[in-house]
């Protein structure tokens, strides 16, 4: 073991005996629901589940397999606050569908993925943050004058991405008689609707940003916000003292601006004004 490797096991060894007190209080809790370690105090690397075709959150690059974007600079500065250095990180893409399986089998330690929390994703992981309020928005293209709110996307066809829940948004919650058609990530979804397949795409804003960005024009946000989208940090369900010091994290990653400079590198250029305050966290239990 290097002598770097060495210092670095033992910064995470004194910041795990820092949280000795507070992992005791909770420990029957996070027993109880299956965890048996913390991001706080594992070996390297981190392993870290992050998009790979998302533009300005999480794109993975073909010719040397490298991520980028906002979620994964988020995650890179959250790892460096929990003690591990850039090469103890490691990225792994994950798609909306298996967040919650790569964190049960272990597959990843952490999830920063556009990762919406819900009641239902709730009982499965359990989430540090939110680290970033979105909101929902639509996408189309440019020349398509039609769609100017979420109501004008009836009998419009939709892209629907298998585990995620903007879609559902719109049809079953908005009732709005949109034809569903089905794709396996938003990526494909954007691809459809440049070809005219499909005649709108729905998620986040910060999702759609980063598509509008990369077609040089040829989309193009609505501009016409209608939810609240919270992401968080995925984490092994009962891992209550990681959740605590991702929460810590985000706090400083505000405080010392380095969120607010992030979300103008990735997203200046799309014409949204991100949210730059500190979101009210969700609580670890």
């Amino acid at each position: 073991m290097s002598r770097g490797m060495r210092t670095s096991r033992l910064r995470r060894t004194a910041a795990g005996l820092a949280v000795a007190v507070l992992a005791l209080a909770s420990a029957a809790c996070g027993t109880a629901s299956g965890a048996t370690t913390s991001v706080t105090n594992q070996d390297a690397p981190l392993t870290i589940g992050v998009k790979a075709d998302q533009p300005g959150l999480g794109q993975r690059n073909p010719s040397n397999g490298t991520f980028s974007g906002f979620d994964v600079d988020v995650a890179r500065y959250i790892a460096g606050k929990l003690g591990f250095n850039s090469d103890e990180v490691e990225f792994k893409a994950v798609g909306s569908a298996d967040r919650e399986k790569a964190l049960r089998d272990g597959s990843v330690d952490m999830v920063v993925a556009s990762y919406s929390i819900t009641p239902e994703r709730e009982r499965q992981v359990l989430f540090g943050g939110p680290y970033y309020v979105a909101h929902q928005d639509i996408l189309v293209r440019s020349s398509d004058t039609s769609i100017k709110g979420v109501d004008d996307l009836a009998h419009k066809k939709l892209c629907r991405v298998n585990g995620s829940t903007s879609w559902e948004r719109v049809i079953k919650e908005g009732d709005i008689p949109a034809e569903p058609v089905t794709a396996p990530d938003y990526g494909t979804c954007v691809k459809m609707l440049r070809d005219q397949k499909i005649d709108a795409v729905s998620t986040d804003d910060l999702i759609l940003a980063g598509y509008a960005i990369a077609s040089g024009g040829e989309l193009r946000v609505v501009n016409a916000p209608f939810s609240d989208e919270r992401y968080g940090v995925g984490l092994r369900k009962g891992d209550i003292t990681g959740c605590e010091a991702v929460n810590k994290a985000i706090t400083s990653m505000y405080q010392d601006a380095t969120a607010q400079i992030l979300l103008a590198n990735w997203f200046d250029k799309s014409g949204l004004e991100p949210t730059t305050e500190v979101p009210q966290f969700e609580g670890c239990s």
